[in-house]
């Protein structure tokens, strides 16, 4: 693929806002950061209740809100975005006074708010949620028609927010502890959401109510809503925690497709357990179901859009070959399950911790199946739509994310960082182990950072200011002169080193640079650097 035309497409698959010189409103601090109607409750439950009417575009029903006191206050904030509105608050039967600014609402309470207390409350709402433009990245409700001319509806709204389409504590800090999602929707179409199916309820004025019931802790966007006229077939699998029910949600024409195409989810599962250690949702199951635009991580209900064909839409993001061997789609989505569901940031300026990871698991995904050197040549084709625009890092406390580089140029960061520990065991020790460490729980790029270099016994400090909040590539820059090596990093941060693996005159061996100039002998002027290092280099 020109590399231009690939540059372009990654832009519009990957899309993320850049940070860099934007002003931020009152809004996006309400939205992004823990404010003070916040803070002193933990989120322990929620019950979303709702009716979904395709034929209005519309949504009607409550959310009833659990929550732990962790300090007494009298104000708390929920938010939900226009032009939804609230139609009321109720605690213990009181209706409660709420006041608005932009999509944040502030609640006063009645009630005594005890610490250590568990509480609870109602809020009811409606109206005509925003319609996606362009699901999943600028998201909401898609409200389309099958080739049969059936409602065919899905939610998507990750970095906009799950406020988008019903009213919670919308920010990525706090996970509730377990759900129950209860959807109302015409009698003729089955709706799936995240979690186990605990019942279904028929309804004289041809409607019914389907009950999902998730048992683990999940974010806010991993929530959804899918509508359609669907087949189900399922699948039991023998995963490292027991058997894992596998199941798959497709439109009935494409059954038979979907059958031969979803035998890429047990491949996934294999290769993901064998890497990352347990699928983190063995109570909840899994899910592939089929939506109206490409597809998203849904916590144990993964959304699925890409024509039951391998590759990103039939195209292989790496122009090695090797994308072609999978579905992207399956793979990637539901390498989120670990990096995102498992392990979610805590503020969207980390969001590295979910792309990067999952972008790199597609890498090694091909390596448990083709080999390490198809791996590595996916990953090293993936550079190709690296833009080095802005850092990977975005702006803390505005809900604001960093460079759409987090995918591949992260992913060939880690790919990077593989080699430098020079140890695949340890190696897929730390991929595990991050997953066991921060088993459902919500973390900060810190603490990831800290992980790992602790575990590789490395401080990897420069390493992740290098290519996490910088632009810059380091280049080796050498020169040869009378058998002897001259070599140091630059256009690197301050007291970046790292060793890199070379090939002098045919023969591998590390070099130790550092950003002041080292010297060694050498035999041959024949010098280049391992293709494995997201690096640069240059001859003097």
């Amino acid at each position: 693929m020109n590399k231009y035309i690939f540059s372009l497409f990654v832009i519009v698959i990957f899309q993320t806002t850049n940070a860099q010189n934007q002003i931020f409103t009152k809004q996006d601090s309400l939205r992004g950061s823990i404010t003070p109607e916040r803070v002193w409750w933990d989120l322990t439950y929620y019950h979303l209740d709702i009716s979904v009417d395709p034929s209005t575009k519309s949504i009607k029903g409550k959310n009833s809100v659990y929550y732990k006191v962790l300090e007494p206050n009298s104000v708390l904030q929920i938010d939900l975005q226009s032009p939804l509105i609230i139609t009321k608050v109720t605690q213990n039967g009181k209706e409660l006074e709420v006041e608005t600014d932009g999509n944040a609402h502030f609640i006063t309470l009645k009630n005594d708010q005890k610490k250590g207390s568990l509480q609870s409350l109602d809020v009811y709402y409606k109206g005509q949620p925003q319609e996606a433009k362009r699901a999943p990245w600028d998201g909401g409700f898609s409200w389309k028609k099958d080739d049969n001319g059936n409602d065919f509806v899905a939610t998507s709204c990750q970095g906009l927010g799950a406020s988008v389409w019903w009213p919670n504590k919308d920010h990525m800090y706090d996970e509730v502890d377990s759900m129950l999602i209860s959807v109302r929707v015409p009698k003729a179409l089955m709706e799936v959401s995240n979690g186990q199916l605990r019942s279904v309820v028929d309804h004289k004025d041809g409607t019914k109510t389907y009950h999902w019931f998730v048992n683990n802790p999940i974010n806010n966007y991993g929530v959804n809503v899918n509508i359609g006229d669907y087949v189900h077939f399922s699948e039991d699998y023998k995963g490292e925690n027991g058997i894992l029910k596998m199941d798959y949600y497709v439109l009935k024409d494409n059954l038979e497709k979907a059958k031969k195409q979803f035998k890429d989810a047990p491949r996934m599962m294999e290769a993901f357990e064998h890497w990352f250690g347990p699928y983190p949702f063995y109570e909840d199951g899994y899910k592939l179901v089929e939506v109206p635009y490409l597809g998203m991580e849904h916590q144990s209900s993964v959304t699925y859009g890409n024509g039951f064909e391998n590759g990103y839409l039939g195209r292989d993001l790496s122009g090695t070959g090797w994308g072609l061997k999978f579905d992207f789609i399956i793979i990637h989505e539901s390498a989120h399950e670990w990096f995102a569901n498992n392990i979610t940031y805590k503020d969207m300026a980390d969001m590295w911790i979910h792309e990067s990871f999952t972008a790199y698991a597609e890498s090694i995904f091909v390596e448990y199946f083709y080999g390490k050197k198809a791996g590595a040549e996916y990953v090293i084709g993936t550079r190709q739509g690296i833009q080095n625009d802005a850092p990977i890092i975005g702006a803390y406390d505005v809900n604001q994310s960093g460079s759409g580089d987090m995918y591949y140029k992260g992913a060939n960061m880690l790919h990077t960082l593989r080699q430098w520990i020079n140890d695949d065991e340890k190696w897929r020790e730390i991929l595990r182990g991050l997953n066991a460490t921060f088993y459902h729980q919500t973390v900060t790029t810190e603490q990831i950072e800290n992980y790992i270099s602790q575990t590789s016994g490395i401080d990897l400090s420069a390493f992740f200011n290098q290519y996490l909040r910088s632009t810059k590539i380091p280049n080796l820059e050498y020169e040869i002169r009378d058998q002897q090596l001259k070599y140091r990093w630059t256009n690197s941060v301050k007291d970046f080193e790292m060793p890199v693996k070379v090939s002098i005159g045919g023969e591998e061996l590390w070099l130790y640079p550092k950003t002041d100039w080292s010297l060694t002998l050498i035999k041959t002027d024949d010098l280049s650097v391992s293709n494995d290092f997201y690096v640069t280099s240059k001859k003097l």
